[in-house]
């Protein structure tokens, strides 16, 4: 027995790990739906208390959420929500189109009759949340959308480097959405075109319209933060 782990030693190990799991989704919930905006500052007890857990976890759930981007840890300082430049955002979004070009390329080539189902079905939900105008339940259903497209392809690595993009492009999307009443409507439109390509199996055509869905993006983005560049 001896070099083992103790029984008691490795339930420890695991509750704190799925701890730490719970804790960076919950913080990771709250970034993504704007309840913490860019620039919070994220005090470690207050954390802890608010969602009854000890101070390990959180730290450890902190680390996790500054690789992934979304926090900012400064020392003597603390630990901020990251607030993404503009500049950043631009580049950001150069990137995505590039994925969502080879995303919708490739869907129109592997497309299960089940996947292009689901994806119909997401377009009207996405439809009936623009017409009730609900940022909230489009964002969300957006998310879903284009997550669930990158997985339809099948490759692990792209769905992580995808998730990581959109992660921190949320916050400038939702400020695209809900500034411009034309927004929503515009990105339905759009994601139905694309889900029509990809159905009649066009390759070439579903991958410029992804491409062009993520300049279309950019492009709103600009008009909500930066309006003289937005309508230039």
């Amino acid at each position: 027995m001896s070099g083992q782990v103790p029984l008691a030693s490795e339930i420890s190990i695991l509750q704190s790990q799925s701890l730490t799991t719970l804790v960076q989704r919950e913080l990771e919930t709250r970034i993504m739906s704007g309840g913490l905006a860019p620039g919070a500052k994220l005090n470690e007890i207050e954390v802890a208390g608010q969602l009854s857990v000890s101070r390990g976890p959180v730290r450890e759930a902190f680390r996790a959420l500054e690789q992934a981007g979304l926090l900012r840890m400064e020392k003597n300082r603390g630990v901020f929500v990251r607030a993404i430049s503009l500049q950043e955002a631009d580049e950001l979004y150069e990137l995505r189109a590039v994925l969502d070009e080879h995303v919708g390329r490739t869907l129109a080539a592997r497309i299960t009759p089940e996947g292009l189902r689901e994806l119909r079905v997401f377009v009207e939900g996405l439809t009936q949340a623009s017409a009730a105008r609900d940022v909230d339940a489009y964002t969300r259903l957006n998310l879903v959308f284009h997550d669930r497209m990158v997985e339809l392809t099948g490759n692990g690595k792209l769905v992580d480097t995808y998730r990581r993009l959109v992660k921190e492009l949320t916050l400038f999307r939702r400020e695209a959405l809900s500034g411009n009443n034309a927004a929503m409507p515009d990105s339905t439109r759009e994601h139905r075109d694309i889900v029509s390509a990809i159905a009649a199996r066009d390759a070439d055509l579903a991958a410029r319209l992804m491409r062009g869905h993520a300049e279309s993006g950019r492009a709103r983005m600009h008009a909500a933060v930066d309006p003289a560049r937005g309508t230039a």
